[in-house]
């Protein structure tokens, strides 16, 4: 029976179809391909067992687990045994940095910890919430750790002595506390019920159609654990998580092909690299149906590429959302090359389509202070850039002891709340999302406001430019802005001189760039490790103000 725990789509799922694969971790042989896999049958034995375990080892209802293990088939045991159990899954990238690892999970107050035996030892070095956390299980073996740490081998074995209940849970229970990316600050712990996931399940769904049986490429390995509630085979490739823009294209491909996969999540970096490398070697992905990219805007010329690589009538779709809210809206490649590439190139925004069902989205003016209360007076008209707000049954309701932040994000209705996306943008007059930016990332200088996604747009069209950033210096109390630029690999060898002017008189011939009048060449922009493609701007404008003094 389907609850509001996303768990519950498992023991269905392997009813309805126990010999299809549930999780499959890429093998270099063809011949062995499906040599490390779960079947559904086999995850729901497996993750039962887990739960168990975890049960009689003191990890239930309530508990805040973290964990810290590699995508494969351990992952996946583990994540649903926690959501059987109703455990209350703390997700962290460890790319966040060592400093930002240990305050989140002091922050989460975290009661268990599972983790490879490098995350143990982080934890034991670092003293990461050994106030709050007593149970410790061990993935894998390490010498120096099995006597002291409860093993997950051990925890299995437990398991298998018990028979596991899966309780009635509640959609406003917690599920899970994941934390933001930190690409504006530290990381947040976003709030998850049960009654959230599944929204995401039951709305990713219907917007892309997508049908038990059908086969998903889990570049990111969050994203991966809806396949299952999906009835999809998740297919873990060869490559490094925290480094999606690095990946081995040949991997990426080779996962396609060998797998038959019908669907791929990329980062915008991935889907960059992997296209890049596949140019002019004739090379196709027939079973796909459709690739999905999120984390920043993709270029048209990355969706143009890709797209060569797909049949004619596939589309790569942007879903727009955040770790708060997902998805928000999306858009299919065929609207954005067809129709919307050319405003976004001429300052216009990036344009993520239209809302998903079941979800209301708002433009309000923009506001740095706390809003308590809805009102009509606060939304702006149609093609009025202002900050995105949105409300819907996968909108998450807080960020976990984090109340000033809360305060600010939510504002309360008569029947229930906006989430301020902390992102500005527009409606538009056929009704759909164009995204302008972060809004703490504008730059208001004298006369204007600057939006960065918009004034990027103008200098990115150079053939020479990768990507830029706008910032903002502030030198004698005035605020001077300033574009920071990423150079295309190929052309390295630039003109600097030269390349500044054609830049600048690009600035000069739009009104929204006119008051652009500094340009900084950066060697490589600092970006965030979860998707490789959310520019650092705070960190590129502390560098850009030592380079301007």
């Amino acid at each position: 029976m389907i609850t509001a725990n996303i768990a519950s789509y498992l023991p269905v799922i392997a009813g309805q179809q126990p010999d299809s694969y549930a999780v499959v971790v890429q093998n270099k042989s063809a011949s062995d391909r499906y040599k490390t896999s779960y079947t559904y049958q086999q995850l729901n034995h497996a993750s039962d067992i887990v739960a168990s375990g975890l049960k009689a080892y003191g990890i239930g209802k309530g508990t805040r687990t973290v964990l810290m293990v590699k995508p494969g088939l351990d992952f996946f045991a583990l994540v649903f045994a926690l959501y059987k159990l109703e455990s209350v899954l703390v997700a962290v990238d460890p790319g966040m940095g060592i400093k930002n690892l240990g305050k989140c999970l002091a922050e989460a107050e975290a009661e268990a910890f599972i983790g490879i035996s490098t995350a143990h030892i982080a934890r034991l070095g670092l003293g990461w919430a050994k106030k709050t956390i007593t149970k410790n299980v061990l993935v894998g073996n390490n010498a120096l750790l099995t006597p002291f740490i409860t093993r997950l081998d051990q925890i299995k074995t437990e398991g298998k002595k018990h028979d596991f209940q899966s309780a009635q849970t509640k959609a406003e229970d917690t599920a899970a506390i994941l934390f933001t990316s930190g690409s504006t600050g530290v990381p947040k712990g976003v709030v998850y019920s049960h009654g959230n996931f599944t929204a995401q399940v039951e709305a990713l769904k219907k917007l892309y159609d997508i049908k038990p049986g059908e086969i998903d490429l889990a570049t990111f390995p969050l994203f991966s654990l809806f396949a299952p509630a999906l009835g999809m085979t998740s297919i873990i490739p060869r490559m490094d998580f925290t480094r999606p823009g690095h990946v081995n294209p040949k991997m990426i491909i080779d996962a396609v092909t060998q797998y038959g996969c019908t669907t791929m999540f990329g980062s915008p970096a991935l889907l960059n690299r992997v296209s890049k490398w596949s140019e002019g070697k004739g090379i196709n992905l027939p079973t796909l149906r459709r690739v999905l990219s999120a984390g920043a805007p993709v270029a048209p010329l990355v969706l143009k590429r890709f797209k060569t690589l797909l049949k004619s009538d596939v589309q790569i779709f942007t879903p727009y959302g955040a770790t708060e809210s997902l998805p928000v809206s999306s858009i299919g490649s065929n609207e954005i090359l067809n129709e919307t590439a050319e405003a976004t190139m001429q300052g216009k925004g990036v344009c993520v389509g239209k809302a998903v069902d079941d979800l209301d989205i708002k433009i309000i003016k923009l506001n740095d202070d706390v809003i308590a209360s809805w009102s009509e007076e606060l939304e702006l008209p149609v093609n009025e850039i202002g900050e995105i707000c949105v409300k819907g049954p996968q909108v998450t309701r807080s960020y976990f002891n984090r109340h000033k932040e809360t305060g600010l994000a939510k504002i309360r209705t008569e029947d229930g709340f906006y989430h301020r996306m902390g992102d500005v943008g527009y409606i538009d007059v056929q009704n759909r999302l164009w995204f302008c930016g972060r809004k703490s990332h504008r730059v208001i200088i004298k006369d204007e406001t600057l939006f960065t996604i918009c004034c990027e747009a103008i200098f990115n069209t150079h053939p020479f430019v990768f990507r830029t950033a706008l910032v903002g210096v502030t030198i004698d109390n005035e605020t001077i802005p300033i574009i920071c630029v990423e150079i295309e690999p190929e052309h390295k060898g630039f003109n600097s001189d030269e390349l500044k002017q054609e830049l600048l008189i690009l600035a000069r011939n739009h009104e929204i760039t006119k008051n652009i009048k500094h340009v900084l060449f950066h060697s490589g922009f600092p970006v965030d490790i979860r998707h490789n493609a959310k520019i650092g701007r705070e960190k590129l404008a502390l560098w850009a103000k030592e380079k301007f003094a």
